[in-house]
């Protein structure tokens, strides 16, 4: 595990790895002493789209672990708006750092990356490809909140068709026993055709609708998306599918599954939902600060 990209380069048993690793960089961060473990190492954040989650907690998994962060967020000061090429700007913050977290709008991109780095790449999200290290927290959230991965029920709800996120968690549950999913969203927005063909290839039970209340109520988790304006070629499409889907008080409770859901959010979960028992979203952001620490640590010292 030289780089993390894809979900696709990585399989069960390293992911069982990680999440056990993150177990235990939870329990250290629960007893508050400072730790050493990447103590004189520097974290390069490297981000040509907005972010908070994930460059904030990239950010503070690496001083939790000791380590120091430089990072790069604002692309009109840096010579990326001289017209500086992915590839010399990677080539030259591999010399200053020692591991380094990366988003770009552009699909392939992290992988080009990988390629001409000294050091590793962490793919923070390339586009409407893949988001891999937010899996694995999704996947850390289910089993911390469920107590299990095999043989779950999910329901996707939102943007599947430019949802990263989705897109990673969807084959990495594919890896795990009896799991069960339901994808609902507008038909304009659809799991793409080369993920649902993979999934018929592993005989993995899935249904595909486009109302919320056909939701099977045995389901363990509801992972909610915001249908993403800046990732429609066309303004008016996103204006036909904008609020597509609302989770309100009243669907939810009484309902025994968790809600889980990648942040932002814009409109498709009320306020109200926040405080029942069943919302997740905030402790799942959260978990992303061990889950991030184990990778950091994995990579670093592989």
């Amino acid at each position: 595990m030289r780089h993390l990209i894809s979900m696709r380069d990585i399989g069960k048993k390293e992911i069982l790895e990680i999440l056990d690793e993150a177990e235990k960089m939870e329990e250290l961060l629960k007893k508050k002493t400072p730790l050493k473990l990447l103590e004189g190492k520097i974290l390069a954040t490297v981000f040509y789209e907005p972010s908070t989650r994930t460059r904030l907690s990239f950010e503070t998994a690496m001083k939790r672990l000791g380590g120091e962060v430089i990072t790069m967020t604002d692309l009109k000061s840096s010579s990326v708006a001289k017209g500086e090429s992915l590839i010399d700007t990677i080539r030259v913050i591999s010399s200053y750092a020692d591991i380094i977290v990366l988003r770009h709008p552009n699909e392939g991109a992290a992988r080009l990356a990988s390629e001409y780095s000294s050091v590793p790449i962490i793919n923070a999200g390339d586009g409407s490809n893949q988001h891999p290290t937010q899996t694995l927290l999704d996947l850390y959230t289910i089993m911390r909140e469920i107590g299990k991965i095999d043989g779950i029920k999910i329901a996707f709800v939102g943007d599947l068709k430019y949802g990263r996120t989705v897109h990673s968690l969807v084959y990495a549950l594919s890896l795990f026993k009896n799991v069960e999913m339901y994808f609902i969203s507008p038909k304009e927005l659809k799991m793409p055709r080369d993920i649902i063909e993979d999934l018929k290839s592993k005989n993995i039970k899935f249904y595909e609708k486009e109302n919320i209340e056909d939701i099977d109520d045995s389901i363990d988790v509801l992972y909610v998306t915001r249908i993403q304006k800046e990732r429609f070629p066309d303004p008016n499409e996103y204006e036909k599918v904008k609020g597509s889907y609302r989770i309100t008080k009243e669907f939810v409770e009484g309902k025994k599954f968790i809600i889980m859901h990648p942040l932002p959010r814009v409109d498709e979960i009320d306020y109200e939902v926040d405080n029942l028992p069943q919302a997740k979203y905030f402790k799942q952001s959260f978990y992303g600060i061990p889950v991030r620490m184990a990778i950091l640590k994995k990579l670093i010292e592989y």
